[in-house]
């Protein structure tokens, strides 16, 4: 990461995938000495945590989503935390269309207008109520996802201790995980092919993940890195989805556990 940092470099977003944090300290450390903002990715993250802190409360900003895909949803949209007070103003004017109208409805000036860039980020009282429902359940969704991956871990062990699949690691002291996602990792590209196939046919549906940025249209146009990116590109390669959702039952996953050893010709 510090290899890849430039005169031009203003923030650092570190990205928690699958609700793991990040090296948080270390990353602090580096932007405080190169004296750069931290954005965290915490859309997968909601409610994981980092040596007793929620993950998008390190940053001076954190991002979390509500897309359907995520732990609690709204369909669409998400939130920005804002942990630095010197960045409270903008981005309420950002939120606001670009406009102080915040700071007029508080009295702070006569009239309101136009001051900054901006859009109208604001979700509906509709949406608010949808969101805030699953809110008040968001323990218990949480809780019921950390069951389902300890499930799949239990029942993908024999395969991942044969060295037929990667599975992730417990999480080591001080980190905590929402159970976002459970996935494996294939011996290689084509392996993982064969296999997507291969749980389709028995109507299951598993997807493989993000191109990496680096090697991305926009990565490749907009971006450097510090370093060859070849662990990268191996996992990007071989990293499979699992199927994980609240309403999926332990039986559901013995049975996508069952169809991954049959795959390989082993024992359910």
């Amino acid at each position: 990461m510090e290899r890849a940092i430039t005169p031009r470099t203003r923030a650092i977003v570190p990205v928690h995938y699958a609700g793991v944090a990040c090296e948080m300290d270390a990353i602090l450390d580096i932007a405080r000495r190169h004296r750069l903002r931290v954005v965290e990715d915490a859309a997968q993250a909601l409610l994981s945590g980092y040596k007793g802190r929620p993950l998008g409360a390190a940053g001076d900003l954190g991002c979390l989503s509500f897309h359907e895909t995520k732990n609690i949803i709204s369909g669409e949209g998400g939130a920005l935390l804002v942990n630095d007070p010197e960045l409270v103003e903008r981005a309420e004017i950002v939120r606001e269309k670009g406009t102080n109208r915040s700071r007029f409805f508080r009295g702070q000036v006569d009239k309101y207008t136009w001051v900054d860039i901006g859009s109208s980020y604001l979700p509906s009282e509709l949406v608010g109520a949808f969101l805030y429902a699953q809110f008040s359940h968001a323990e218990e969704i949480m809780a019921k996802r950390r069951r389902l991956c300890a499930r799949y871990g239990e029942r993908l062990a024999p395969l991942a201790q044969a060295g037929r699949i990667g599975v992730a690691a417990p999480l080591p002291p001080g980190l905590s995980g929402n159970g976002h996602l459970f996935y494996i990792l294939l011996p290689d590209a084509d392996a993982r092919a064969a296999l997507i196939r291969h749980l389709g046919e028995a109507g299951i549906l598993a997807v493989f993940h993000y191109v990496p940025l680096h090697s991305s249209p926009a990565g490749q146009r907009f971006g450097r890195t510090g370093s060859a990116m070849n662990v990268t590109d191996s996992v990007s390669a071989r990293l499979l989805r699992l199927p994980l959702y609240y309403e999926m039952s332990e039986q559901d996953v013995d049975l996508v556990s069952a169809c991954i050893a049959g795959f390989f010709g082993a024992a359910p």
